[in-house]
């Protein structure tokens, strides 16, 4: 860990970012074919999706929407769309569409498993929101699935997966930059009930589906599956155990999922312990989420890294020899080297620029349909140890072969 090799090989400083490689081909060799799109499901999700694709018109161009709740149609064509874009409310109808190519699922997540067979069936490509599927037993099934349509592209909306900075921080730990990795910890909070108001007509649970168990994963799957995800992609590896506990312990208002949670999930074959937690409670943490090695860490935000190197670490980057001592390392003012050194896009523009590449190329996202399984299990196992208050262990029947 000499300060030049530091400077050469993690290009902190030097170089910044460094995109994954097959990533950066798909940047730099797109095309000009247009892809045909229809977006199913057009809450805050959809319609947060649908605006990043206008950021992208020579990739896709939006060809119809689907929403079962007429307002949230009206509000696409008002906000987002033109008035020549095709209205279904009625999914099957717009996967009936052959001028459609692809479809971007962000439904609630209890239909995602159906939407999304379907849709391969018809011959689409899919973006499929995460969490991939509601249960253990759809995740198995959509990966035989998948495997029976190879010409169709699915791809996991897991977008950690596509960023430049958590691809630097991937980068990272492969190269030992954070020695032995033993402690992740991770939250996401907000002090705020997470409801949505409810038109006139409308029922609370078409509103506020995330509130009930038969529909949602809760704060599991809407929250922390992003980080869970992350780990699992950044080591190789999934939870062997998963402990969980947590409760409706502030917004006594009907809801059935978990209002304060906490997750802790053991990988044995890594070494490490991840503790995973989420309130409605109190925003004053936020977003955080550290990884913990020998040798220092790393503390990731929405857009920005800081790498924190322990103190005989940080002493062997400091040294200054006769070919680098032109280049000085920048510290803030709480001893950590920024990783971030470039302005970023949201990731979803990072994974949507990969699945018009890989539609093309025919080659498989990042975040697949086993990838996003192995999540999808991850997730269903801590809800179940979370509102069962048990241990929950990894079977091998949720292993996979790429």
């Amino acid at each position: 860990m000499s300060r030049r090799n530091f400077i050469k090989q993690s290009g902190i400083v030097a170089g910044g970012l460094i995109l994954h490689t097959k990533l950066f081909e798909g940047f730099s060799k797109v095309t000009d074919d247009t892809l045909k799109i229809g977006i199913i499901g057009c809450g805050d999700r959809g319609k947060g999706i649908m605006h990043i694709l206008k950021e992208l018109p020579d990739l896709f161009k939006v060809e119809a929407v689907c929403d079962t709740l007429d307002f949230r149609l009206a509000s696409s064509r008002q906000g987002t769309l033109s008035n020549s874009i095709k209205e279904f409310k009625d999914y099957r109808q717009l996967l009936d569409d052959k001028s459609i190519q692809a479809v971007v699922i962000a439904t609630p997540l209890h239909l995602h498993y159906k939407i999304a067979s379907e849709a391969l069936a018809a011959g689409k490509h899919v973006f499929l929101e995460k969490t991939m599927t509601y249960s253990i037993s759809e995740a198995l099934e959509l990966v035989k699935k998948a495997g029976k349509y190879p010409s169709q592209i699915l791809q996991v909306g897991h977008q950690y997966r596509y960023t430049p900075m958590c691809f630097k921080v991937k980068d990272m730990i492969e190269k030992n930059y954070l020695g032995d990795v033993t402690q992740i910890d991770c939250r996401w909070d907000r002090n705020w009930n997470w409801r949505r108001p409810v038109p006139s007509g409308y029922t609370d649970k078409q509103i506020n589906w995330r509130m009930y168990k038969q529909y949602s994963g809760g704060l599991v799957a809407e929250l922390l599956s992003h980080q869970i995800d992350f780990i699992n992609w950044a080591f190789n590896t999934h939870p062997d155990e998963i402990f969980a506990t947590g409760g409706i312990d502030h917004f006594q208002d009907g809801r059935e999922t978990y209002d304060n949670v906490q997750v802790l999930c053991r990988y044995s074959k890594a070494g490490m312990v991840g503790n995973y937690g989420a309130t409605c409670g109190n925003a004053r943490d936020g977003y955080l989420f550290k990884l913990k090695g020998t040798k220092g860490t790393v503390q990731m935000l929405m857009d920005d890294a800081v790498f924190f190197p322990e103190t005989n670490i940080k002493k062997e980057i400091e040294t200054v020899d006769g070919v680098t001592g032109a280049t000085k390392l920048q510290w803030n003012k709480e001893g950590g080297i920024k990783l971030v050194t470039e302005p970023m896009k949201d990731g979803t523009w990072y994974a949507l620029r990969d699945f018009h590449s890989c539609v093309l190329k025919k080659n498989t996202p990042v975040s697949n349909v086993i990838t996003g399984a192995t999540t999808a299990i991850c997730v269903h196992l801590a809800n179940t140890a979370l509102y069962n208050r048990t241990i929950q262990q990894w079977k091998p029947a949720y292993n996979f072969s790429n």
